[in-house]
């Protein structure tokens, strides 16, 4: 019996090519696993592409509802996001797929696991180090990283040999990637930066030229830093994502056309629709400054950073991941509230919140009637904390 291989497959071009590849070149069985992460398809169309290209069984795995719960919920709280904008579409659901990657090669008695990444992208790092920390005795496949093919001709290797691709040689192809986050285009005339990213790359947003002019308020409550109901209806976590994606989308919200620099140390230009994350976001960082302390929010603005980054460069099962997640859970005890969010075309933004737990005090910030603050102690605060200044500026008269 040939040797098997369990392989990551979405059912786009590189992953089904992959398969015949692997056969063909290789001499494996292959097994191909796809993971539901709520970018939608039919799942029996999936199987049978993947049988199609050669595959001795394919597999569909609802995760879904884990990938909500497991991933996306901890990176809210964290805040999540790459150079400060991206939330990190890609990059939460690859350790996930390994995760389910690995199950089935030890079901299926497979002594290797295989991907479908380029040389030149994130995701195999992603793939490899996460494959690499949960199973390290697997040994990992690149077929598209080791056949050499540029897209075109990834294409025509599909076409000669009759396989389900969905798309011609000559077409200009974009690379898509999407889950219950967000979606994430890059390729084709994506690759000029110069160039206004064309209509036809977005699909969950609407031109905000096109959006309604009336405003929509959307009122999102939160536990523990974790969203529970939008304007009073308690849904689980991943129908608010789906909702919010549907309301802020028809507004144009989670646009996002940036230059990113990669792990292998290029930088590319990438395209990701994100309205339900912008708006989550948003909101949530919004609540946490009105009720954490000041140093403690301080101190978790600066390790989001940090979170962000590690989530991006495929290192979601570090200790440090798990010690982050471990902090941001203590802070979100007091995040507590609810948050009003306007949408309009275009935008989003926060117009109001409230907290039990609140640290805004109106008889504090007050200027009116009801000022409690004790203005006399300020004269003495304000010369202790700058008179470490006037001690320097007297050792070191200004110029």
């Amino acid at each position: 019996m040939s040797e098997r291989v369990v392989l990551a497959y979405s059912g786009g071009l590189d992953t089904t090519v992959a398969v015949a590849w692997l056969v063909e070149t290789q001499g494996l069985e292959v097994v191909a696993v796809a993971a539901d992460v709520g970018q939608g398809g039919d799942p029996d169309a999936l199987r049978e592409r993947a049988l199609a290209a050669g595959a001795i069984d394919a597999v569909v795995v609802d995760a879904r509802d884990e990938y909500a719960e497991r991933y996306l919920k901890p990176s809210l709280q964290a805040n999540a996001r790459y150079q400060g904008k991206y939330p990190l579409v890609s990059g939460l659901s690859r350790p996930l797929i390994c995760d389910h990657l690995v199950r089935a090669a030890r079901r299926f008695d497979a002594a290797y696991v295989a991907h479908g990444c380029t040389g030149k992208g994130n995701d195999q790092v992603r793939f490899e180090v996460s494959l690499g920390a949960l199973a390290p005795d697997l040994r990992v496949l690149a077929p598209v990283r080791d056949w050499g093919m540029n897209r075109e001709e990834t294409a025509a290797y599909g076409l000669a040999r009759g396989l389900p691709v969905r798309a011609s040689a000559a077409a200009p192809l974009y690379s898509i990637d999407e889950n219950l986050w967000g979606r994430a285009v890059e390729c084709g005339a994506l690759e000029d930066p110069m160039v206004e990213a064309p209509e036809d790359v977005w699909e969950r947003t609407v031109d905000p030229v096109k959006a309604p002019t009336d405003p929509d308020y959307v009122e999102i409550a939160f536990e523990n830093g974790v969203p529970v109901s939008i304007d009073g209806e308690v849904l689980a976590f991943a129908e608010i994502v789906r909702r919010l994606d549907q309301r802020a989308g028809s507004f144009g919200v989670g646009r996002m056309d940036m230059i990113e620099d990669r792990v292998v140390g290029i930088k590319s230009r990438e395209v990701y629709e994100v309205p339900a994350a912008t708006v989550l976001i948003m909101a949530h960082i919004d609540l946490e400054e009105l009720t954490l302390e000041r140093d403690l929010l301080r101190a978790k603005r600066d390790l989001e950073v940090r979170y962000g980054e590690l989530v991006y460069e495929g290192l979601w099962f570090s200790p440090l991941r798990e010690a982050l997640d471990a902090f941001n859970a203590s802070t979100q005890r007091y995040v507590n509230g609810r948050v009003k969010v306007k949408l309009e075309p275009g935008s989003a933004r926060v117009v109001g919140r409230q907290a039990a737990g609140s640290l805004y005090d109106v008889s504090l910030a007050t200027y009116d009637k009801g000022d409690a603050f004790e203005h006399t102690a300020a004269e003495g605060f304000v010369k202790l904390w700058g008179l470490r200044l006037k001690t320097w500026a007297r050792a070191h008269p200004p110029e």
